[in-house]
């Protein structure tokens, strides 16, 4: 087979960029035999994107979304040539006479349409539209979120596999305390802390991050806020402004220093309104760092039993989850190194294989009954 994938959000250092990396190289790393042709389209990112050996083009994202959302045209075949299975990433959905297989992630733009930036909103909506006409095979991240494709765009359940995501193997705990001192000094972080990864904006429920911390009323307790913002707002416009000088925001950091907070936290604070799966959520494990998240959607089937569950609407029920996560952190630390071992981004990949492969079944069948009707 030849196999098309859009690898255009691998450059935003989100979620979506660390599964379409993670899923490229076990790709590459299991099968030999089928050929891989990368797309990826940017305008200021282009060396990032050729570093992966995919065709790049100076296809800045709202140009992507006109041609292939909008108008629908310019097939990827223009770019990649013949190819036998198309994998569409996270932000637009190309025409294609190849089998079609897609990733969706979340449905949080819908499902909390008041946190949502409009822009993606729209966006995805178009999308969205073409995946429920066109596509052959999708792959949910969740059983949570292949509830809402089935309940969302009313997609029949045949046409959907899940497939969950990993931690990456880059992703492990610093037992170093020089190497975590140090980092901490770089923050300004003196001693215990809580710690959020997350985007800055409306759906990570930093907000109520804020108000449990100041419910605990630890004083020898800050709170760390790792992220870059989601929306172009400032943290001032989305309401997180704080002058408790034990509230600490850092901004994006690099993957070392994450893995260096992780492991020097007291506890992960991670009440997210909706996530598609919650990568996060075993990044704070395999650091060796007990996890407070939400009781909805995607988040118990990652963290399992190796997480304190709490309603990420009650201010009061997170307090009570941070406080239970300190008292019982060596258990929840033990639990969480074995809920990461259940993950793997080389089962991810030969799963994924598989549905190539279903998909380009289902497309040549297709093909043949057209032919015999004609």
């Amino acid at each position: 087979m030849k196999i098309g994938i859009d690898i255009s959000q691998i450059v935003y250092g989100t979620g979506v960029s660390v599964y379409t990396q993670n899923l490229i190289e076990n790709l590459r790393k299991i099968d030999k035999k089928n050929e891989y042709l990368l797309f990826g389209g940017s305008l200021r990112q282009k060396e990032e994107l050729q570093k992966f050996g995919a065709k790049v083009f100076s296809f800045p994202p709202t140009l992507a979304d006109f041609v292939w959302n909008r108008l629908h045209v310019l097939p990827i075949e223009n770019f990649l040539g013949a190819i036998d299975v198309f994998h569409s990433s996270d932000w637009t959905q190309p025409s294609t006479k190849a089998a079609k297989v897609t990733t969706i992630h979340d449905f949080g733009f819908l499902k909390y349409p008041e946190v949502a930036h409009p822009k993606i909103k729209a966006v995805m909506e178009r999308r969205f539209k073409w995946i429920k006409k066109e596509v052959d095979l999708i792959i949910a991240v969740s059983q949570a979120t292949k509830k809402d494709i089935m309940e969302i765009l009313n997609i029949p359940e045949e046409k959907i596999r899940v497939i969950y995501e990993a931690v990456s193997e880059d992703v492990n705990q610093i037992k170093d305390q020089k190497i975590i001192k140090k980092i901490k000094s770089k923050y300004h972080i003196r001693g215990n802390y809580l710690l959020s990864v997350a985007t800055l904006e409306p759906r990570k429920n930093l907000k109520r991050i804020i108000k449990a911390f100041d419910f605990l009323k630890k004083k020898d307790l800050s709170l760390i806020i790792v992220g870059k913002s989601g929306w172009d707002e400032e943290i001032s416009q989305l309401g997180l402004k704080n002058k408790d000088q034990r509230i600490i925001f850092t901004g994006y950091i690099s993957h070392e220093d994450k893995l260096a907070l992780y492991s020097g936290a007291t506890c992960f604070v991670f009440p997210s309104l909706y996530e598609g799966f919650g990568l996060p959520i075993l990044e704070a494990m395999k650091c060796g760092c007990p996890v407070v998240t939400s009781n909805l959607s995607s988040m118990p089937e990652v963290a399992g039993k190796a997480g304190i569950l709490v309603d990420p609407l009650d201010v009061k029920n997170i307090a009570e989850g941070i406080n239970q996560a300190i008292k019982d952190k060596q258990e929840l630390i033990n639990k969480g190194f074995e809920q990461v071992k259940k993950f793997s981004w080389e089962k991810t990949a030969r799963e994924t294989l598989k549905v190539y492969k279903e998909a380009l079944l289902l497309t040549n069948v297709r093909n043949e009954e057209v032919f015999k009707r004609k």
